[in-house]
């Protein structure tokens, strides 16, 4: 088990969270006082009946609860008091810059305004960047269950907010929820529409229950065409979870190449069964394959953990240890879309870390990896 020692290292390694769904934040205990608020009635008499329904088997089942829990977000105040929480929490754990997801699409199919969700989030957002110097971008997600005609009116709706990148700060487009069955080509033309509207930080969930080849498919709609290499700055190509293109050696081999990041969720993958046991991750392959894989929560309320826990779950199965923790937490803030001499802090910091460290032991010499006594 780590100690608190170890604990309180990874809580002061400066990381960004690269993948985490806003909605998917929800605590029991804000569900409770926004569903007061907005007078709706919830089939849940007590904080722990909730809890109790966070339990699930599979990705379908956690959809069902989330935009269920999603339909108590009403005005742009809840979505203040959402990403507010989300924040408090990110800093707690030394999350320093946030690509958070939103789903629109959850929210106007209900009848709530674009306007109202995303003042909300952007509000929550200046107000932390300010009392925890946290800086912050947000990725419009499609949900891949609707139609790729459904995911093009609702770039529509962002598209006055896209003008002023310093306020409202929407980077890119993503696609979540259920993944099988739902390819990324369907959503191949939407992507490059967005593009063309200068979101260039754009991801695909692949690869979490789905084929390596989702993941094939995904790396084509992202990858900057020919003509853009010379005429833009190029952004890292991110793939969220990743985990089962370590079926494919081949797959394995280009993402190396081409430096792609895996944003991996942990604990997600262990609530929904992605993984039956924790020691069963591809993290170790990932990191053993040099690929650049991150750490994050995903939906953190919902999969019983932020950031850290979603760390330490890790290094209590001796799947990582403190040295990983600091390449994860480097792989972050190098794909991260912070400012030059923000990142380059960052990396220092990362490396005065590392340094503090005793030496891996030489291997065959019967040593353990390096952990922190209390």
């Amino acid at each position: 088990m780590a100690t608190q020692e170890e604990i309180d290292f990874i809580r002061r390694l400066p990381k960004a969270e690269l993948h985490v769904h806003i909605e998917g934040t929800l605590e029991p205990e804000l569900m409770f006082k926004l569903a007061e608020r907005n007078k709706i009635e919830i089939p849940y008499k007590s904080v722990e009946e909730v809890r109790a329904a966070y339990q699930f088997s599979n990705l379908q089942d956690f959809l069902d609860i989330y935009y269920a829990g999603a339909g108590i977000l009403q005005k742009e105040q809840g979505f203040y008091d959402l990403a507010a929480e989300y924040f408090e929490h990110a800093a707690a754990d030394g999350v320093v810059d946030s690509r958070i997801f939103f789903d629109p699409q959850t929210h106007t199919d209900r009848g709530i305004s674009y306007d109202a969700v995303i003042q909300g989030l952007v509000r929550a957002a200046h107000d932390a960047a300010e009392k925890f110097d946290i800086t912050f971008s947000y990725v419009h997600s499609f949900l891949r269950h609707l139609t790729e005609e459904a995911a093009f009116e609702s770039l529509a709706m962002a598209e006055p907010y896209l003008d002023d990148k310093d306020f409202y700060r929407i980077v890119g487009v993503g696609l979540d929820s259920s993944e099988v069955g739902n390819p990324p080509k369907k959503f191949a033309r939407v992507i490059a529409k967005a593009v063309e509207m200068d979101l260039e930080e754009n991801s695909i969930h692949a690869a979490e229950e789905g084929p390596p080849k989702y993941v094939r498919q995904a790396l084509k709609i992202l990858k900057p065409k020919k003509a853009d290499r010379k005429s833009k700055t190029l952004k890292p190509i991110i793939i969220d979870h990743g985990n089962r293109a370590m079926e494919d050696p081949a797959l394995v081999a280009s993402l190396r190449e081409d430096g792609v990041v895996l944003t991996v969720c942990p604990l997600s993958n262990l609530k929904l069964r992605v993984v039956t046991d924790i020691s069963k991750h591809p993290i170790r392959k990932m990191l053993d394959a040099g690929l650049k894989a991150t750490i994050n929560s995903d939906d953190p309320a919902y999969f019983g953990g932020y950031i850290v826990d979603n760390f330490v779950v890790l290094l209590d199965a001796d799947e990582i240890d403190l040295r990983d923790c600091v390449t994860l937490a480097r792989n972050s803030i190098e794909a991260s879309n912070m400012g030059h001499n923000r990142k380059m802090h960052y990396l220092d910091v990362l490396q005065e870390m590392e340094d503090s460290l005793p030496l891996r032991p030489v291997a065959g010499a019967g040593g353990q990896a390096p952990r922190l006594q209390s």
